[in-house]
């Protein structure tokens, strides 16, 4: 399996696929002709939204010139037919939206064991980056979340990788929950003894025969301490800890 774990696939001001920090090119070169694809909401019940984002990410794929036989939406209404679906994709696309509630669904249908053996392509999308982890940091985004003493900020997930990902840095380091600053007052605290990483839009994590870098400017908040690890346009190979590889070591 190849994932691109991101905060969105598309540029936000011309809605193309993204080209920086060479994830249009990358994702091209691993999608080879005829494709089809699987697009897993992130709220089964949401059905207007799931197909309207379906039909987004599936246009703007084609006019980057990735064009599918088919291109379905994966949610309450087919999820009897998720191993068939999951089997039979070339790309996989993790949708967007509350982690929390995708995560529930993705346990629902079991996609964890689905996607074992998987050999295709993934695009994790915000949420579905988030989801992809071991451990999934369920950072609290709605009003509530952060002061209600059962919500679980930490929840089982795909385990497509260790990294804790926390996607749109550069809307959320002015966020408030709660009262609390998103970044200084909830992540902060919460990354004493763990790692997370932090992108801004158009910045990826890259997984590869078992491999990962960072694609684009990236930062690492590890004991409440921030690091950036990688800049734009360079990409950055992860040590186990997810820390940097020295300079000399190849993507």
């Amino acid at each position: 399996m190849i994932c691109f774990l991101t905060s969105r696939a598309d540029e936000p001001e011309t809605g193309i696929l993204n080209p920086a920090n060479g994830f249009a090119e990358r994702l091209k070169a691993c999608l080879p002709a005829p494709r089809k694809a699987v697009f897993v909401s992130s709220n089964p019940e949401g059905w207007e939204r799931t197909d309207f984002y379906c039909a987004v990410t599936r246009a703007f794929l084609a006019d980057a010139g990735l064009r599918f036989r088919s291109f379905v939406p994966l949610d309450r209404r087919n999820q009897n037919r998720a191993a068939k679906l999951i089997r039979g994709a070339d790309l996989i696309v993790l949708a967007g939206g509350h982690v929390p509630t995708q995560n529930r669904f993705f346990r629902e249908i079991g996609l964890k064991a689905l996607l074992r053996g998987y050999e295709g392509v993934l695009i994790g999308i915000s949420a579905g980056s988030m989801n992809a982890a071991e451990t999934v940091y369920a950072q609290p985004e709605e009003e509530g979340e952060a002061i209600a003493p059962d919500y679980q900020r930490f929840l089982p997930g795909l385990g497509l990788t260790k990294r804790q990902i926390l996607p749109h840095y550069q809307e959320v380091k002015d966020e408030t929950v709660d009262g609390l600053r998103a970044i200084e007052d909830i992540a902060y605290p919460d990354s004493f003894g763990r790692e997370f990483l932090i992108f801004p839009d158009g910045s990826y994590l890259w997984i590869r025969d078992g491999r990962e870098a960072v694609c684009g400017e990236a930062y690492l908040l590890a004991d409440g301490v921030m690091t950036q690890i990688c800049g734009p346009e360079e990409t950055v190979p992860l040590e186990a800890e997810g820390r940097p590889e020295p300079e000399d070591a190849e993507a």
